[in-house]
């Protein structure tokens, strides 16, 4: 008895403590959900006449052929009511134990205990026979567009994931057996995660995936040595310091997308493109770009054009001395580039040699997946809101790209988070992808209007700086980069904008794996291969199916095609000589100062 005492006192006081710790919690939740600012609601999820279509579809249908949808619902029950009596057999016969299973592999149901457990194993195979009688329903609705069928289709597995038994503590095996084995401790630890992450995020659940305490921009992320030389409203640029005794006359210049930052291309030596291309002797400059706030709203594309495309060629040009630069454009810095060159050709200026294009779509005619977030709906309230705010917020972003990966990015980590009590892992990926930038108002409206919604750019022309453009006037060589599985520039879309390209020398090449792993692919992982394919006459299932398979990544290869178009070698050139001023070391102020904290 004696011994058991200081034990039961031990836990007696750990239970005070975690109750007093709840209450505390509890109170900050309140305080922390209070803080939250009425968002349109079209911006929380389509409107209603997306599913009232989808519900006109399906009576109709039933009307139509009720012996179809009768097919459908009786397999559905079928299967149902098998499972049931082989779960009540099972246990009637005494043995703990679950009846056969044939459902697929699903990672969310990874744990053991989704296997063996006849309770749990029950929940599951329920679950993924309804998920699959929902999808199969929506698959054989009739009679609706393709693009609204795409959308039912998008939207209707989201609810469908989102409500999976893994998702909820009382049925999540692996939480209710932690909170067990801690007394309750990892939910106390999980609600401790959820209110910082609400208190973070001004009263919306954001789930925070990478802890925030282990990387620092600067120190042990973007530290490739370079200098800041030359900063305006929009950009800084940084000259980064040669590794080789000579480097090619041309100079190369990297626009990334503004909006996320830059050093996704410097997160670590190991990893990191911008590295890699100084190392094969090349002289780098990169953009930085502003975050911006509330101030910017009336900042527009021809903007980003004219002060931060142009400009930076021109400070590449006047800094090294040479008369063109090799350029990159990634994502919508690649659209935006692309703009850039017919605006370009359009004016006579040469200052572009070549161009690589990462993950870009300058075709808009098929959105990809993202593509069910650019309807009016989603676009009329993104409108509103920046109307009112002069920005759109990083939230936003954020959120609407996570969702395209919604178990990945959403359900599992707050799974980890919030049901287990786990610290967030020290992921440098995952902190980059938590370290948002916010979109100026007019450009976010004139992006989604004018190149997302109606393509002008492939189409009609779209109009930048007074001219009219179109994706035709772009004539320099173009080497484009796409991703096979890319969530948010679909490969088909961004073939299809090079074959309307104007060059004369196109080359295209598909690399494995998604928008960011496809691009950040060093030759020393050996992990993802590519395709490559001269004809790009074919269509794009065509190109694929008799392209070559290379082994590893594709960064040699277009080392290989740039050192083509850069001419000889000549000395290496060193920031801030010839008397240019240099103002801050890399990765500079813009990467690190936040506007909005």
């Amino acid at each position: 008895m004696t011994t058991d005492e200081p034990k039961s006192a031990e836990e007696f006081e750990l239970l005070n403590a975690n109750l007093a710790k709840i209450e505390e919690l509890s109170q900050r939740l309140v305080a922390g959900l209070s803080r939250r600012k009425p968002v349109d609601a079209s911006l929380q999820g389509p409107n209603q006449e997306l599913f009232m279509k989808a519900a006109g579809a399906y009576w109709a249908e039933m009307l139509s052929n009720p012996s179809k949808i009768l097919e459908h619902q009786i397999s559905y029950w079928g299967k149902s009511l098998k499972h049931y009596v082989e779960a009540q057999e099972a246990l009637s016969s005494g043995k703990l134990a679950p009846p056969p299973d044939s459902t697929p592999p699903d990672r969310r149901f990874s744990n053991p205990m989704w296997e063996t457990h006849p309770y749990f194993n029950y929940i599951k195979q329920q679950y993924l026979m309804s998920a699959d009688a929902i999808s199969q329903a929506v698959e054989d609705i009739e009679g609706m567009d393709a693009a609204e069928k795409k959308r039912l289709r998008y939207f209707s597995r989201q609810i469908v994931d989102m409500m999976s038994p893994a998702n909820f503590l009382a049925t999540n095996p692996e939480a209710l057996a932690r909170a067990v084995e801690t007394d309750g401790q990892s939910l106390v630890d999980g609600l401790e995660n959820m209110v910082r992450d609400i208190e973070a995020n001004d009263g919306e659940l954001l789930v925070t995936l990478a802890d925030k305490n282990a990387f620092k921009v600067g120190h042990n992320l973007a530290t490739t040595p370079g200098s800041v030389v030359f900063r305006n409203r929009m950009f800084e640029l940084i000259q980064y310091a040669p590794t080789t005794p000579d480097v090619h006359k041309t100079p190369l210049i990297i626009f990334p997308p503004w909006i996320n930052k830059f050093y996704i291309l410097d997160l670590k030596a190991k990893n990191s493109l911008i590295k890699w291309v100084v190392d094969q002797g090349y002289t780098l400059f990169v953009v930085s770009w502003i975050n911006p706030d509330a101030s910017y709203a009336d900042v527009s594309l021809d903007d980003y054009v004219s002060d931060g495309f142009m400009t930076a060629i021109e400070e590449v040009k006047a800094i090294t001395g040479e008369d063109q630069v090799n350029a990159v454009g990634y994502c919508i810095a690649g659209t935006t580039l692309s703009l850039t060159m017919a605006l370009m050709h359009k004016r006579g200026d040469k200052s572009i040699k070549s161009a690589t294009l990462f993950t870009t779509m300058s075709d808009f005619s098929d959105q990809g997946e993202v593509g069910v977030f650019l309807n009016d709906d989603f676009v009329d309230g993104i409108e509103r809101e920046v109307q009112e705010t002069g920005i759109l917020h990083s939230f936003f972003m954020s959120r609407t790209f996570s969702y395209l990966r919604s178990n990945d990015l959403i359900y599992g980590p707050a799974i980890k988070s919030y049901m287990l009590g786990e610290a967030p892992p020290a992921f440098d990926l995952l902190f980059w992808n938590g370290d948002g930038t916010n979109l100026p108002a007019r450009m976010a409206v004139q992006y989604l209007r004018g190149l997302c919604q109606r393509d002008q750019f492939a189409t009609e022309g779209f109009e930048i700086l007074g001219e009219k453009v179109k994706i035709g006037d772009v004539k320099v060589p173009i080497c484009a980069i796409a991703c096979e599985t890319d969530h948010i520039a679909a490969w088909r879309s961004s073939y299809a904008g090079v074959q309307k390209m104007g060059s004369r020398s196109k080359t295209f090449i598909l690399s494995e794996s998604g928008h960011i792993a496809g691009i950040v692919n060093p030759p020393s992982k050996n992990k993802y291969g590519h395709y490559t394919n001269e004809d790009l006459k074919l269509s794009a299932d065509d190109w694929q199916k008799s392209a070559s398979f290379h082994e590893g990544s594709w960064w040699p290869r277009w080392d290989k095609w740039l050192s083509g178009r850069s001419g000889k070698r000549v000395k290496a050139r060193i920031p801030g000589e010839n008397g240019h001023e240099i103002l801050a070391p890399a990765p500079g102020n813009y990467v690190i100062s936040d506007p909005n904290h």
